[in-house]
């Protein structure tokens, strides 16, 4: 188990991988999600997927995280333990856990 990330949950957060400019093109929104679904499916069965987007000139919370849920919290333990230090398109990802009830009320 890898410091600093938290209690183990199924859900996990992925930070410093994608910029708000990256989540505005509708074409670019989708190329991520389907690169971090395709990335986090090699650790375990990905159950939900959700990048928050700005939106307009309104403030999103979560945006420029990338929240991931996995059908275990052993399957999430391994993704976290392969993507924290990764690089992203130049930067390196840090990873938490998530707490699940906040995740599907959508409290980013």
């Amino acid at each position: 188990l890898s410091q600093g990330a938290g209690r183990a949950t199924e859900v996990l957060c992925l930070m410093n991988m994608v910029t708000e400019d990256e989540l505005k093109s509708d074409e670019d929104y989708e190329e991520i999600l389907e690169d971090v679904r395709e990335e986090c499916s090699k650790y375990g069965i990905v159950r939900s997927l959700e990048i928050p987007r700005p939106y307009d000139e309104h403030p999103v919370p979560g945006v420029g995280k990338v929240f991931v849920e996995f059908a275990s919290t052993s399957d999430c333990q391994r993704a976290q333990a392969a993507l924290t230090g990764r690089k992203f398109a130049n930067r390196t990802v840090v990873t938490s856990y998530y707490d699940v009830d906040k995740y599907h009320n959508r409290q980013f």
